[in-house]
């Protein structure tokens, strides 16, 4: 079984991302992102609005449901 953190997806190379209940509690940049090139990780409150934006990145998360 690979874990997520085998393979990093690039930190904040997108503007939107789609996220869901799974991905909970959410950060930016993600768990499966590395942090090398990015911003310190901060946790990013979503459930009450659906959507957040990253305060250094702005990277707009929406939650699917």
């Amino acid at each position: 079984m690979t874990a997520v953190h085998d393979h990093p997806t690039q930190a904040n190379a997108e503007l939107r991302y789609t996220v869901t209940r799974a991905d909970l509690p959410l950060s930016c940049p993600t768990p499966s992102m590395a942090l090398w090139n990015s911003h310190p990780r901060v946790y990013l409150s979503i459930e009450e609005d659906l959507e957040s934006t990253c305060f250094y990145c702005g990277a707009h998360f929406v939650l699917q449901d």
